[in-house]
């Protein structure tokens, strides 16, 4: 008799292939073994994960850490890999996760190794792990040593060179559409023009670069600075003159790297007298929602001042007036002290609503949604049996078997939901940060910087004095935009002090003068 999807036991799929070799279709097929193996093995699959084009050697898998992380879930026990080397080829993470699998409840199993339970099957897959990491690291220095090898016969080695193309014995030759354009960007610079001036010319005709994308001013940096365009092959400690056929003469190559010296040693001084802007990337214009940037001016005195300056005025497309930079980093750095200064009970107060505002409401009733809509046909097919008992029918037979796939339909639904449920942040969690960044002084510039790049989402700043912070409580929040901050102040009246919780942002209207 066949077993009920219900019956069988969770299980998910782990799949990955490196770039040495391996194309997207190994994801397919270890995909379609790995069902295989459940299938026959009386488990049912919930979900796969699968990291594409990504060495095992490291666990900085995007996908691997999401498996590991829904594992503590516990809405599946078992892991199938293919082999023991797409799970891990470092004996050290394969022991590391496998033992939080463990600590889970979810073992790991491979659909194409066969490894006994008990203490062979330890020493077994501790075997065939050293196997895989001795292959992994024999492969990369195959690699190595065939790139060198290449390297000495001056081969491209997959490098594109704007100006230059792959020759029949791949090499690198000058592309003769693309090469006159290096001269010219050359020649444009050494008589005085402008990285922006080559940037705007270039974009101007639509020439793009050797990835295929715009140029910018480090697109044009990279070429006026690369040897290979006066026929010097580099590739580790590979240094050959000559090697290629040169593009640009020595003189204006030499011309050129004496003009970039000097302009390197003009923004290292100018960057030894600018100060650093603390609020960089977090200030933003109450008028405009455009971003706050480091400016300055000098005074008829000759003294320097320096401001935070709307890039919208910049652009002649905004009012809003300079923030003097000094006046406008202590208020702020002040209001998050005061903040992280306060009593006790005050913060376990705001510990508290920030908890409460992380709760994801839609979420919790689409669950909800399945679980009752489950209940009910749970309900109904426990009728359908009752009435089987007494009257057996085709039509009730039938009336059954569409219930018991809509139930199993719903079981899916609702493990896929709990896969993706919100992080769960209690309020101990939140008023834990919120001690460990109340430790330092307000006059410290490490503490300054600490708190301001922790605890402040944004700041928007307006010239009658109104300034609204946005407060950071979980990781990666995004930037808090200008039409949220204005839904904020609209909410009711704009007292001198006003304070708002937000799906895990605390919002803090105040007026400085």
């Amino acid at each position: 008799m066949e077993k009920k999807t219900s019956d069988l036991i969770p299980c998910v799929i782990y799949a990955r292939y490196s770039s040495s070799g391996q194309r997207e279709e190994s994801i397919e097929g270890q995909i379609r073994e790995c069902t295989e193996f459940a299938e026959r093995n009386g488990m049912r699959v919930i979900r796969s994960y699968a990291d594409k084009a990504l060495t095992g050697r490291t666990d900085r898998r995007p996908d691997f850490q999401k498996m590991i992380t829904d594992s503590e879930k516990h809405l599946f026990e078992v892991v199938i890999c293919w082999k023991t080397d797409r799970f891990a080829r470092n004996r050290y993470d394969a022991a590391v996760y496998k033992a939080k699998l463990r600590k889970s409840g979810v073992r790991l199993v491979y659909a194409r190794e066969a490894v006994p339970d008990g203490p062979e099957g330890i020493i077994l897959e501790s075997v065939m792990e050293g196997f895989a990491e001795y292959y992994s690291a024999n492969l990369g220095e195959n690699v190595k040593r065939g790139n060198y090898d290449s390297a000495l016969q001056h081969k491209t080695l997959g490098k594109r060179v704007f100006g230059y193309r792959k020759s029949a014995d791949d090499t690198f030759e000058p592309d003769p559409e693309k090469a006159p354009i290096v001269r010219e960007i050359f020649q444009m610079y050494k008589t005085g023009s402008r990285m922006k001036d080559i940037v705007d010319a270039m974009n101007s005709r639509n020439i793009k670069t050797a990835i295929g994308g715009p140029f910018n001013e480090s697109s044009v940096s990279k070429i006026l600075r690369n040897e290979k365009y006066v026929g010097t092959y580099i590739w580790g400690d590979i240094h050959d003159e000559d090697a290629i056929p040169p593009i640009v003469d020595k003189e204006t190559f030499q011309a050129v790297q004496r003009r970039l010296a000097g302009s390197k040693k003009r923004r290292r001084e100018a960057d030894l007298d600018r100060p650093s802007f603390l609020l960089t990337g977090k200030c933003f214009c109450g008028h405009c929602g455009a971003a706050m940037v480091g400016d300055s001016a000098k005074g008829k005195t000759g003294i320097q001042y320096w401001y935070y300056t709307c890039q919208g005025k910049k652009k002649r497309a905004c009012d809003k007036r300079r923030e003097p930079k000094q006046d406008l980093e202590d208020f702020v750095v002040h209001q998050l002290v005061q903040i992280l200064h306060s009593d006790e009970d005050f913060l376990q107060t705001l510990s508290q609503k920030v908890a409460d505002s992380l709760v994801d409401g839609t979420y919790q009733a689409e669950l909800d949604e399945l679980q009752k809509r489950q209940a009910d046909v749970q309900r109904k097919i426990q009728n359908a049996l009752d009435l089987l008992l007494d009257n057996p029918s085709k039509a009730l037979q039938a009336r059954l078997q569409a219930l018991e796939q809509e139930d199993e339909d719903l079981t899916a639904q609702i493990e896929d939901k709990a896969l993706s449920a919100p992080p769960a942040l209690t309020a101990d969690h939140i008023l834990f940060m919120l001690t460990r960044l109340s430790d330092g002084m307000e006059s410290d510039p490490e503490y300054r910087r600490r708190i301001v790049d922790i605890f402040l989402n944004s700041v928007y700043v307006f010239d009658d004095g109104r300034i609204v912070l946005h407060l950071n409580f979980i990781q990666n929040s995004e930037t808090v935009s200008l039409e949220f901050t204005k839904e904020f102040e609209q909410t009711g009246s704009m007292p001198a002090y006003k304070v708002s919780i937000r799906k895990g942002i605390l919002s803090i209207a105040v007026t400085r003068f």
